[in-house]
């Protein structure tokens, strides 16, 4: 399936930690989206492989009380770098928030993937500042493993 074997290219990447996805998430990553309706995908296509693709989850804004469209995973394979799916696929993604109604569109991205980086503030994307004297948003997690 194109979503699985697209988000293992991204997994293998530098950007995606290295590692092939683990053989749990190839199973079940497919039935788990599907079970989640706020969960969306956008893959690119050039003739029957799939060279791209975008995982969203919808999200709600409580400042704004709408919806937010939140990019969890942007691929472009290797060989397709450079051309322009990115930014296609984000015009996509864009264009099927505002059809839900979204505020705003929110990713994360790594310093050093500065290629991504430009692709996104090329379309828009900026860093989040609610107040210039507070600094930048950092994104952080904690695993529950």
């Amino acid at each position: 399936m194109a979503i699985v074997s697209m988000l293992d290219v991204y997994a293998r990447d530098t950007a995606g930690g290295g590692a092939p996805l683990k053989e749990f998430a190839r199973l079940n990553l497919v039935p788990e989206l599907a079970k989640r309706s706020q969960a969306f995908s956008v893959i690119a296509w050039l003739g029957g492989d799939a060279v791209g693709l975008v995982n969203c989850f919808e999200g709600f804004s409580t400042f704004a009380a709408r919806p937010l469209v939140n990019v969890h995973d942007v691929i472009v394979s290797p060989a397709h770098r450079g051309q322009g799916v990115a930014q296609r696929m984000l015009a996509e993604v864009e264009r099927m928030a505002r059809g839900r109604g979204a505020c705003k569109l929110t990713l994360e991205v790594l310093q050093g993937n500065t290629s991504a980086m430009r692709v996104y503030e090329r379309v828009g994307f900026a860093g989040y500042v609610l107040d210039p004297a507070m600094g930048q948003a950092t994104f952080m997690q904690k695993w529950l493993d």
